[in-house]
């Protein structure tokens, strides 16, 4: 078997709904960092990458259904370079990076660009069609943001509530206290800025042209835990033991990330080194209104797969959704909360659903850099109850 190889990432800022990359197209975020991976590998010739993968939500709007296709034609990429879409949710573009590292691992390719794109902002309405012709009465847009839509009557109603109603259910099944969430988040802001002061996001972020955005948008350095508590519950009243606020929860979110995954002869057709070798790979599944514990049981089948335990692993990349899941995952896999996501998270940075993926991948290739540890972990949690996870191991430790 060909080993997979990650040899760079780069991410754009992600902007806050409605903010700073709302008047960008999410076929054109995501031609932009497909473009700016390409040239920042100084040897690459395009015509010698095999394929794109690109993963994505929602696809119902500018993305044109085949957006991996359309940002590789608008970043001026050969014609003859094909390029597939993957949409699994919020792990769209983790997928992406682990289907390319199975052609990859079987021989079929030696470059694979991978990556994801969402502009939750420029998601647009859809209106189903009538069962029967000329209806009298009106017809109601759903929204493609985010959740649920159009939902099959035939669907158990316990798995459709909301993700931040599922959340409370998570939240109330594991103990998981509303002072652990706001504490979470916190830290999460906090990192994230300490992260941004100390460069480490230099290197895997590239500005957006035509926008001002420099850095993540929905960071809130000067929060306190004090601040997040006084927030108000969204998804069921303080009253009702609500615990879920707009605080303790990622926000919506518009960027694009990307990454190049390659074989050991990709070092010669990129010019690059590889960081991290792909040791391991994971997916779970369980009840859908649980979905944010889907990654402990992915996160387990991969290390098992990698032929390591939690002993091993030093760092891990787990996507915030809501603080309350990530702590529940984190107590699950009884580990030092210390070791995860210390640049920070998406509380914090933003979930872009299609980026998410390839954004912790790249963080966690780049972590394991900066800290010389060997091994680590991404895990990202998926609606209606999925979950991957990728092991990393750094080729430099």
């Amino acid at each position: 078997m060909t080993e997979a190889y990650i040899y760079d990432a780069v991410r754009t800022p992600f902007g806050r709904f409605g903010g700073a990359l709302a008047g960008v197209r999410p076929d054109d975020l995501a031609a932009h960092v497909i473009g700016e991976q390409v040239r920042r590998a100084s040897a690459l010739d395009p015509a010698t990458i095999d394929e794109v993968v690109f993963g994505n939500a929602n696809g119902a709007g500018e993305e044109n259904r085949n957006v991996a296709r359309m940002g590789t034609l608008l970043a001026g990429l050969p014609v003859e370079l094909p390029g597939t879409t993957v949409n699994r949710l919020c792990g769209s573009s983790l997928d992406a990076a682990i289907i390319a590292s199975r052609q990859i691992n079987a021989g079929e390719a030696d470059l694979v660009l991978v990556g994801g794109v969402e502009s939750m902002s420029r998601a647009p309405w859809v209106l189903p069609k009538t069962e029967r012709p000329y209806p009298a009465g009106d017809m109601t847009l759903a929204s493609t943001t985010l959740g649920w839509r159009l939902v099959n009557r035939r669907m158990n109603p316990e798995w459709t509530v909301s993700l931040g109603e599922a959340t409370e259910q998570l939240a109330e099944k594991h103990g998981i206290t509303r002072d652990r969430m706001d504490e979470f988040a916190y830290r999460s802001h906090q990192l994230t800025q300490q992260a941004w002061d100390e460069g480490f996001y230099a290197d895997l972020t590239v500005q957006v042209p035509g926008t001002e955005l420099t850095q993540d948008e929905s960071v809130r350095a000067s929060s306190t835990v004090e601040k997040l508590g006084g927030l108000k519950t969204v998804f069921r009243t303080q009253d009702e033991g609500g615990t879920v606020t707009a605080g303790n929860a990622s926000p919506l979110n518009d960027g694009a990330s990307a990454a190049l995954l390659g074989s050991e002869k990709a070092a010669e057709l990129t010019g690059l080194q590889p960081l991290a070798r792909i040791a391991g790979r994971g997916a779970a599944a369980n009840e859908p209104q649980f979905f944010g514990f889907a990654p402990v049981e992915a996160a387990n089948l991969a290390l098992r797969r990698a032929g390591i335990t939690w002993d091993d692993v030093a760092a891990v990349e787990l996507n915030e959704a809501f603080a309350a899941q990530s702590l529940a995952c984190v107590d699950a896999w009884g580990i030092d909360p210390g070791i995860v996501n210390r640049h920070g998270g998406a509380i914090a940075i933003g979930h872009p659903l299609g980026a998410s993926g390839t954004r912790i991948l790249g963080t966690l290739a780049r972590s394991l850099e900066a800290s010389g540890k060997r091994w680590g972990v991404a895990a990202i949690c998926i609606g209606v109850g999925q979950g991957l996870a990728v092991v990393l191991e750094n080729q430099n430790a």
